[in-house]
């Protein structure tokens, strides 16, 4: 049976579920029976159903979307939770001071960051993104440099010659984002050759902020870049999974969780 077939067999409450999965990234099993008004003995009887059927992935207390092996294009990955990012980068440049030299990597999440750098004074920027430089650049307080290496499609640059680049600074902070954070803390994402420059930022930052959002703790792409251990600040727009919360007090990387937006009438 397809995975349609399937999902055209489901229940009301089902259907909900998939929803909430999709919007949300992890659902625990008491924040589901409140919002349903059931049992947790109830709702753990449809995340296994759920599960079983191939529908969603089973976490220690609760569940989430089926992992995806694949990146997303970057014209979706733009709009993907755009407002979740938007919150997160506004906390990470809160703890930004003016005269910081920094790092800013490929990724959605970090390109939130320099367009809420606007209002900073007296800051040096290396990226090796180039969405990044074009935001940044006719900023007159910003110093930018970009590194130099093989131009992707999403304007990320990598290769050697972004490595050896990286390697010649020393800077205060370091901005990445991630594609995925596994259940014991691994930081994973798809492509080997971005992971390498990452790799080299985290080496050359005196902390590093890691910047992602709900929805990439339950992706789970093949490369590893790192673990939670290698970061200083973990800023997200939700409560992560409880393994990964356990992996953050274990590592003693401190967790930010970005503040819902003003509405504006």
């Amino acid at each position: 049976m397809t995975r349609q077939s399937t999902e055209s067999k489901l229940g009301t409450r089902h259907r909900q579920i998939l929803d909430l999965a999709k919007q949300q990234g992890f659902l625990s099993t008491e924040a589901l029976a409140r919002h349903f008004d059931v049992t947790t003995q109830t709702i753990r009887r449809d995340i296994n159903y759920l599960c079983d059927e191939g529908l969603l992935r089973r976490f220690h207390g609760g569940a989430g979307p089926v992992s995806s092996v694949e990146n997303v294009d970057y014209s979706a990955r733009q709009i993907l939770n755009h407002e979740a990012k938007i919150r997160i980068a506004r906390a990470v440049v809160e703890e930004i001071p003016d005269n910081a030299s920094l790092f800013i990597n490929i990724g959605t999440t970090t390109e939130e960051v320099a367009k809420a750098l606007a209002g900073h004074r007296n800051l040096r920027i290396i990226t090796n993104n180039l969405n990044v430089a074009s935001q940044l650049c006719s900023n007159e307080n910003f110093e930018v440099i970009v590194a130099g290496g093989v131009v992707r499609n999403d304007r990320g640059v990598i290769g050697e010659s972004t490595i050896d680049f990286i390697r010649q600074f020393k800077v205060d902070f370091g901005i990445i984002g991630i594609s995925g954070i596994d259940a014991d803390g691994t930081l994973l994402d798809f492509d080997y050759r971005e992971v390498r420059v990452a790799q080299a930022i985290i080496e050359n930052s005196r902390q590093i902020f890691l910047v992602t959002d709900r929805t990439k703790f339950s992706i789970t792409p093949m490369v590893k870049l790192g673990t939670l251990a290698d970061v200083d600040v973990l800023f997200t727009d939700a409560p992560p999974p409880a393994d990964i919360q356990a992996v953050l007090a274990e590592t003693q990387t401190r967790l930010v969780i970005a503040k819902d937006m003003p509405r504006v009438d």
